[in-house]
């Protein structure tokens, strides 16, 4: 008698990542798994939704901050050419902010790079079949900021003006706004932030993703 074949496809990943010590581990990683495998990798979000066309994986692994085109521009192309996509996103960035846009633009899944092997594992195959994956310390921060009034758009530019460093003069020039205005955008700032002053508030925002340092 003749036994049927059960075995499965492995899960097919893409690895975006602008480390190539990276992209190296997490294939060295993958090798060792009968149920995955590694199938291509990209250096940038431009050069991942190419492959993603070429390739058609099961699984994005996508970090944030890359050259030229970022991890959201990337998730937001790739979810556009297919609403299937399952998207990962393997990053440094703690912040919730961060994990919320990423969400926001289709990622399936939030991970920090320093999670162990065996969470980066169980995570691509939660994702591979449907499920969201956040990791413990993102899922902290959110539920932390949960019913936090987010920054807005123009409260973001100027906290990123005031970071490099210019008075409220400059900010108000490079904005076309007047000095009066971001008074009170910073004030508001401040409240949203739980903070008292222009420092404290960058170092809150770089925290949670909504500025870069």
């Amino acid at each position: 008698m003749t036994v049927a074949s059960t075995s499965v496809s492995p899960i097919r990943v893409l690895i975006v990542d602008d480390h190539p010590m990276v992209r190296d581990g997490i294939t060295g990683l993958l090798v060792r798994q009968p149920d995955m495998e590694a199938i291509g990798e990209a250096s940038d979000g431009a050069e991942a939704v190419t492959r993603f066309r070429e390739l058609a994986p099961d699984v994005v692994l996508m970090d944030m901050q890359m050259e030229g085109t970022g991890g959201i521009e990337a998730i937001q192309e790739i979810r556009a050419l297919s609403r299937d996509a399952r998207i990962l996103v393997l990053t440094t960035y703690a912040g919730d902010a961060n994990a919320i846009r990423a969400i926001r633009a289709g990622a399936s899944g939030y991970l920090l790079k320093n999670c162990i092997r065996s969470e980066l594992l169980d995570a691509i195959r939660a994702v591979h079949a449907g499920r969201r994956v956040v990791c413990s310390d993102i899922a902290h921060a959110l539920a932390q900021h949960a019913l936090d009034e987010p920054l807005t758009e123009r409260e973001i530019a100027i906290l990123k003006l005031v970071a490099e460093g210019h008075p409220n003069k400059q900010v108000a020039w490079r904005l076309s706004l007047s000095v009066d205005t971001i008074k009170a955008q910073l004030k508001t700032i401040f409240e949203k932030l739980g903070v008292h002053d222009r420092t404290h508030a960058v170092t809150v925002a770089s925290r949670r993703g909504y500025i870069e340092r």
